[in-house]
């Protein structure tokens, strides 16, 4: 299983970014996929996923903001980030947990991240 963020960068306060992720090796369609993000010297925590019936949950602090999406065919998820705020900056990472009734994925359930993309935003 592999996955690959890109579209990372800095931007100024209310800019926006699209992150995408790229997977392969596993289907697509069966596991459990989000977005999490790591800001310096704080845990990991989810920022977007799927639940189980497919619709799409967000974390508190990003609802109305960022929007999380899906390609089958192209097997990419991605994050449109609008509206940024200086507390958004972080590593942004994509994650895909096997357990497909355990959506939206959480730090812990999912099994495989790739090596995340930086997200910068200066006040």
């Amino acid at each position: 299983v592999h996955m690959a963020e890109s579209g990372g960068g800095s931007v100024e306060s209310g800019g926006s970014l699209r992150l995408s992720c790229a997977a392969s090796g596993y289907t697509f369609s069966t596991y459990c996929m989000g977005w999490f993000r790591q800001a310096p010297g704080k845990g990991r925590e989810a920022v977007a996923g799927w639940a189980s019936d497919g619709s799409a949950s967000y974390t508190d602090s990003v609802k109305g903001r960022f929007t999380i999406s899906r390609d089958e065919d192209k097997r990419t998820i991605s994050l449109q980030l609008n509206s940024l705020k200086p507390e958004d900056t972080a590593m942004f990472y994509c994650a895909a947990g096997r357990n497909s009734s355990n959506c939206p994925p959480t730090p812990q359930s999912s099994n495989y991240w790739g090596k995340g993309t930086q997200v910068t935003v200066s006040s």
